[in-house]
């Protein structure tokens, strides 16, 4: 059967100083530079070289091919000195089958450019574009007679099911390298017990009783495994995960996910952190999950490109419902086409398995520099039927700017539409979020809406007793966020709601809030290490598990004599103790607690909700703190455009 050998280890790098070095990948050389407001963010072109022996197999019945998960953003590789694969596009697997090039030793070189050009996707965006090996890089050995290795990076086989009644109908199509391919299907519960089994490469078996995969609440998997066969021997053998279930977006009412109404409220994610850039492991992937779960979101919008192939599978396992998109973002490039049709169809072939995924997104803020606006809007019309034709089960989407009208011809070619606004932000006026989705359901309520991005800076080092648009303190941005979980109550025909984002990210073109080269509009820090107070306000929204949350702990530093100390908890009372004393309780509105407390010397606050407990200490000072003040000639809240 297959065998696959990881090749991360030991490469030597030449970086963009001239300089030689030993590393492993995952990796990116814009880990830290990246995060400096472009001072010395570097794009170009660097070069990994690596020696390794020739790995053990029988070239008479066996074939060799190397992947790649992902080299950001074009790549070029040779072995032994002969041109191997060359690939744009930064965010996707590619392979290349290499058994004719080995040798008893052999010197693998990828020369990877992330520079500035006209054709590949993305060149202007608010995020970082790293540079770099920065996912697992891997030989496979595989029989002659294979499952297909060579389609756009894809698995081999394609998943479709659908529900009748109580039976679950899965299609299984594979592909193979042979004439008349014998392939046997055998389909397994989560235990791993068979529950149906066929022959062909284009074969639909019935799960009676079927288990759906039913979001968070249970992510039921099934996995499918097909063996190709020679004379009745298995020669290779490829399996997936898979989920049974129905799914449907109606204009007026939201998401519906097996029938029922299932309201899509969650987050975006990108996914690069402090001081690793986006050359991430297993474990960060799943910590990123984890606090994504914590806060009880049932969807994310994975943005702006293709994701770790492991994260799609955590979304599978913690039954996220999830938007995929390709990084055809903010300009459109008349020398992209091809780019931009590659990478769809890389996203769609390498992920088409995945049960979490619901919809495809075309683009993303396309219209923000966009002159080619006839191309632009051909270029979507192609995507659109790309996408159509090569997944007939899940609608596409894309995501509009604020700049971009109701009216605009873009906004009117996917099947679902979502909207980026930072009302109240980036402009005065929380209300006008109500206004806008208003308008726009009045004037189309037949068109699904929903909101893709939302958010405002909050850094969890500045702070104020009258917080206010364009502080960047933790407590405007928690108000915020507070007045849009009202909001979206009252809009309930939106499709799915994203806070943007999760996590601070980096994003070289701003300069803002003291700490250039970063966008924190995240509910969490780029290091992961803190939970703003937004985080808090979603999770007693959103979430099961009983907990209680004081607010503005970072706040220490008070020169109000009397001061408001804001709670948020899921539990039905709080009540609040000031250095062992009790203030009073509280049963609060919209998991919201205040109390009134007079401020004198330093006061131990502790909140109990059930079993849930919650403490922090507070001072009176006698002058305001200067460090928690956005100081002259930081930026405040200008946009990176």
């Amino acid at each position: 059967m297959r065998q696959s050998i990881s090749l991360n280890r030991e490469w030597s790098f030449h970086g963009p100083t001239g300089g030689v070095e030993t590393v492993n990948v995952p990796h990116t050389w814009n880990a830290i530079d990246g995060q400096d407001g472009g001072n010395d963010y570097w794009r170009g072109t660097c070069t990994y070289e690596k020696q390794f022996p020739l790995p053990a197999f029988n070239p008479e019945t066996h074939v060799v091919y190397l992947e790649f998960q992902g080299v950001n953003a074009s790549a070029d590789v040779t072995l032994n000195g002969q041109p191997v694969v060359h690939h744009d596009g930064g965010y996707s697997t590619f392979r290349a089958e290499i058994t004719a090039l080995l040798q008893e030793n052999n010197h693998l070189e990828v020369k990877v450019d992330n520079s500035v050009n006209d054709r590949v996707y993305p060149q202007k965006a608010d995020f970082t574009f790293y540079g770099g090996i920065y996912r697992d890089v891997s030989l496979i050995i595989v029989s002659r007679a294979h499952f297909d290795l060579d389609h756009f990076g894809g698995p081999g086989l394609r998943i479709t099911p659908t529900v009748e009644g109580k039976t679950g109908k899965v299609q299984v199509q594979s592909w193979a390298n042979v004439d008349c391919p014998q392939v046997a299907v055998t389909i397994t519960d989560a235990e791993g017990n068979t529950v149906a089994q066929g022959r062909g490469t284009d074969v639909t078996l019935d799960i009676p009783n079927v288990h759906l995969w039913d979001g968070v609440e249970d992510p039921y998997l099934y996995t499918a495994t097909l063996q190709l066969l020679e004379g009745g021997k298995a020669v290779d053998q490829i399996s997936s995960r898979f989920g049974v279930r129905t799914f449907s977006v109606d204009p007026k009412k939201g998401f519906f996910l097996n029938g029922r109404h299932y309201p899509l409220h969650g987050v975006s994610r990108h996914q690069d952190r402090k001081g690793l850039g986006n050359a991430l492991t297993r474990e960060h992937h799943r910590e990123d999950m984890e606090l994504i779960r914590e806060i009880g979101a049932n969807t994310v919008r994975l943005a702006h490109y293709q994701h770790d192939q492991y994260f799609y599978d955590l979304c599978d396992e913690y039954g996220m419902v999830v938007w995929a998109e390709i990084p055809y973002i903010s300009e459109h490039l008349p020398n992209g086409r091809e780019n931009s049709i590659s990478q769809m169809k890389e996203l769609i072939i390498q992920n088409y398995n995945h049960p979490c995924i619901v919809t495809w997104g075309l683009s993303n803020e396309i219209t923000i520099s966009t002159k080619q606006k006839k191309d632009m809007l051909d270029n979507h019309r192609v995507l659109n039927d790309l996408c159509h034709q090569l997944d007939a089960t899940r609608p596409t989407t894309l995501a509009c700017y604020a700049m971009c009208g109701p009216f605009n011809r873009s906004a009117h070619i996917s099947d679902l539409v979502s909207w980026n606004l930072y009302l109240g932000w980036y402009v005065p006026g929380l209300f006008l979020n109500d206004l806008w989705m208003s308008f726009f359901h009045m004037v189309y309520p037949n068109r699904c809406l929903g909101f893709s991005e939302y958010g405002a800076e909050g850094m969890p080092n500045l702070h104020s007793s009258k917080p206010r648009r364009e502080d960047h303190t933790e407590e405007y941005q928690a108000l915020y966020h507070e007045y849009m979980l009202k909001c979206f109550q009252r809009h309930p025909y939106l499709w799915a709601t994203h806070v943007w984002n999760m996590f601070d990210f980096a994003a070289d073109a701003r300069d803002q809030g003291g700490e250039p080269g970063m966008n924190h509009k995240g509910l969490v820090t780029f290091d992961r290490k803190i939970k703003k107070d937004s985080f808090y306000i979603y999770k007693a929204h959103w979430s099961r598990d009983p907990f209680v949350h004081i607010c503005s702990r970072r706040y220490v530093d008070r020169p109000e004599s009397t001061t408001t100390v804001k709670i948020y908890s899921n539990q039905p009372k709080v009540s609040l103790y000031a250095n062992g004393k009790l203030v009073g309780e509280s049963s609060g509105q919209d998991h919201i607690f205040t109390f009134q407390i007079p401020l004198e010397g330093e006061v131990k606050l502790e909140a109990v909700a059930g079993q849930c407990r919650d403490s922090c200490s507070i001072r009176k000072v006698d002058v305001p703190n200067p460090e928690y003040k956005l100081r002259k000639g930081m930026n405040k809240s200008q946009n990176w455009v």
